[in-house]
């Protein structure tokens, strides 16, 4: 059982130019979002598209690559791990999110073509 682990590989475009921190113990974090697309046919014969919109962060030596490589606009393939976050709003209510820890990423193609 050993194989079965939380693993998630997605392709898809940087929606934003990454955010990059670094905290005072040293650590560096890279955050930013990729959107993935998806089509099918409708009922009526009709394609439709549906894009979803991932969180992605980024640790350590991943985030520092992120950092030198990525711009906004890039397709890549991620490679990562689900985490699901808690916390609470300003009004003090509980939400949740999920996230991607990311494990390694490649370059696909550079800016989309205006």
């Amino acid at each position: 059982m050993n194989a079965l682990k939380n693993k998630v590989t997605l392709i898809g475009r940087l929606g934003a130019q990454p955010e990059v921190v670094t905290f005072d113990s040293g650590r560096t974090l890279a955050r930013f979002t990729v959107a993935t697309n998806e089509r099918y046919k409708d009922k009526g014969g009709e394609w439709q598209d549906v894009t979803q919109w991932h969180t992605i962060n980024a640790w350590g030596k991943i985030a520092e690559r992120v950092k030198r490589i990525l711009d906004k606009g890039n397709e890549i393939i991620l490679e990562g791990r689900l985490v699901n976050q808690s916390y609470e709003n300003k009004s003090g209510e509980k939400r949740f999110s999920t996230i991607i820890e990311a494990t390694e990423f490649l370059v696909i193609n550079t800016k989309k073509a205006a």
